[in-house]
């Protein structure tokens, strides 16, 4: 009797294809199962960033012979471990740190390179960080920065701060800024 369906090599390679999506289907099912089901955080905090008087928090580390000379300031690398607190006042309790760079990257405006790592500690979040690195436009009202990467409690999140300056000092660039932060996370 003649073979008027498909050929032995295409009905073998449709078996094959058949099997490995039920086996791909089975590891993504465990993977969900371990991981949990994905939540969303919304996290509020203030960042003090202190560069010049008393508690200095962020340190000039770097800047270009033409620095000076911008505005902008141009070409500046600050190297930073300012206080995360509850509210804007210095005396407010502190929930961790923010530690990275940020560097002036702009010669016609304030914009700045940052790259943080938020670190909590105590309270619930005691050890885990959220990564964020974007550009910041110091003075837009609100800036949106990506929350890259993660860990501890916040493991494989992904997610944004939204940035405003609750204060700042023009003469010595002490900043006051209230950070609105949400995570997807497991």
């Amino acid at each position: 009797m003649a073979n008027k369906g498909y050929s032995a090599p295409t009905i073998t390679v449709a078996v094959l294809l058949l099997f490995s999506f039920f086996c791909l289907h089975i590891t993504e099912a465990e993977r969900a199962t371990k991981l949990g089901r994905e939540k969303i955080k919304q996290l509020h905090f203030y960042f003090h960033d202190i560069v010049s008087g008393k508690n200095v928090t962020a340190v000039e580390v770097a800047s270009a012979p033409t620095t000076d000379s911008y505005f902008t300031q141009f070409g500046l690398v600050r190297v930073m471990d300012d206080w995360l607190t509850e509210g804007p006042e210095a005396t407010s309790k502190m929930v961790g740190r923010a530690q990275g760079i940020y560097v002036s990257t702009c010669q016609q405006n304030v914009h700045l390179l940052m790259a943080s790592t938020f670190v909590f500690e105590g309270g619930a979040y005691n050890g885990s960080t959220l990564a964020m690195v974007g550009k910041n436009a110091v003075f837009d009202t609100v800036r949106e920065m990506p929350i890259v990467g993660s860990s501890g409690l916040f493991r494989l999140a992904r997610g944004y701060a939204l940035a405003r300056t609750h204060s700042i000092d023009l003469k010595t660039g002490n900043a006051v800024v209230e950070y609105n932060v949400t995570v997807l996370h497991y």
